[in-house]
């Protein structure tokens, strides 16, 4: 069933989901090493050099196919994911153990959180709803080359009973 509340009225859907979360903070929510910036890139162009280096030991070089290079690419992205999403797991903190750690008795970062959360909730539904003009537009032009197949279909089926 979908809420009959306004997106700007006092207990909006976003502070729900919000406080939904937040209730569940210690089993869901956790900090995680990500590796970011020039980091990242530096592996990402490890994995592309390694993919070269190994291709080429493996007789296969740019000469061989136009599409190697993207090729190079898109498999040293997936190694880097791998990587990084590996060691994030790896290295995972307890909203708890933050808490603790940072000295937050009082749990102020889980309010700030939740603010946060709303927020960030807020501005995600408004950038959709910005841009569902967009998706009606879409579908108004595929049902218009749906009908225009139809009937291009709908003659040629016509002339050949014709003949």
């Amino acid at each position: 069933m979908v809420s009959e509340k306004q997106p700007n009225s006092e207990g909006t859907r976003a502070d729900e989901i919000a406080g939904r979360i937040i209730r569940h903070a210690d089993r869901d929510i956790v900090f995680a090493v990500q590796i970011l910036g020039e980091g990242r890139n530096n592996l990402q162009q490890h994995f592309q050099d390694y993919i070269r280096v190994e291709l080429a030991r493996h007789d296969i070089d740019f000469g061989d196919h136009p599409l190697l290079l993207p090729f190079i690419e898109t498999h040293a992205r997936e190694l880097t994911e791998f990587v990084t999403t590996g060691v994030g797991l790896e290295h995972q903190m307890t909203l708890q153990s933050f808490e603790k750690l940072s000295g937050d008795p009082q749990k102020l970062f889980r309010v700030d959180l939740w603010d946060s959360l709303r927020s960030h909730i807020e501005r995600a539904e408004a950038h959709f709803v910005s841009h569902v003009d967009g998706v009606q537009k879409i579908l108004e032009a595929v049902m218009e080359e749906r009908a225009l197949q139809r009937t291009g279909k709908a003659e040629r089926n016509h002339g050949v009973e014709r003949q």
